[in-house]
């Protein structure tokens, strides 16, 4: 059964002293408050409505843990980026986050989300550079590639590869659709290989046509938020 499948609520949690002890791996999934990161929970995980999708973005102020059947957690974190967001929220939600992504010893990887027709903004280029570093992987989403025909498609593909190519196998990047339904099995292949449950690989990612995996990274500068 993928990975994604039948995942169930467990907590929501607005401050980091309300973080839950460690009860397996975690995958956390980030983004900016536009990037369709709850739509795209929502894809992998075949339920229209367990992360919460809202017509005002930055609206979502908490992080949200879900059980997986392979005994998993994938964490739901707050969007960031929102301009119409109060500044004392954003800060909020940037120190929630970076006490997450930095001192969570269960985190074993990001899924990050852009907007494929807006990729890598100074606040991705952010997120990537803080939490690469780290060691542990990120496998970016290109999300809404329906709204692009193949060929920007697979270009914009190629320029975030290029961008990204120089910093090695850390990162990987494919295309998503939550409309569609495009993608899911990538990002679901990424995810089961970092919880160790896939077949053992060799050489690099495949690239599956336009929704294919490349090997990507980063470099260091401040959290986002």
């Amino acid at each position: 059964m993928p990975i994604f499948r039948n995942a169930q609520f467990e907590i929501s949690i607005a401050k980091p002293s309300g973080l839950p002890a460690p009860n397996g791996p975690e995958i956390a999934f980030a983004g900016r408050s536009n990037a369709g990161k709850s739509s795209a929970i929502n894809t992998l995980a075949g339920h229209v409505r367990l992360a919460y999708v809202s017509k005002t973005p930055g609206r979502t102020q908490l992080i949200n843990f879900f059980r997986l059947n392979c005994g998993a957690v994938l964490v739901d974190l707050p969007g960031y980026g929102y301009a119409a967001v109060p500044e004392k929220v954003r800060r909020d939600w940037g120190a929630l986050i970076e006490v997450y992504l930095k001192e969570r010893e269960s985190l074993i990887g990001l899924v990050l989300m852009m907007d494929s027709r807006h990729p890598m903004t100074e606040l991705d280029r952010q997120m990537i550079g803080w939490f690469a570093p780290s060691g542990r992987p990120i496998h970016v989403l290109l999300t809404k590639s329906d709204k692009l025909s193949r060929g920007p498609a697979k270009a914009t593909l190629l320029a975030v590869r290029k961008e990204l190519s120089a910093y090695g196998p850390q990162l990987t990047v494919q295309l998503f659709s939550s409309l569609k339904k495009t993608g899911v099995e990538e990002c679901e292949a990424i995810v089961t290989d970092w919880l160790g449950l896939g077949e053992p690989k060799t050489g690099d990612v495949v690239d599956s046509s336009a929704t294919g995996a490349a090997q990507t990274g980063a470099a260091e500068t401040k959290t986002p938020g």
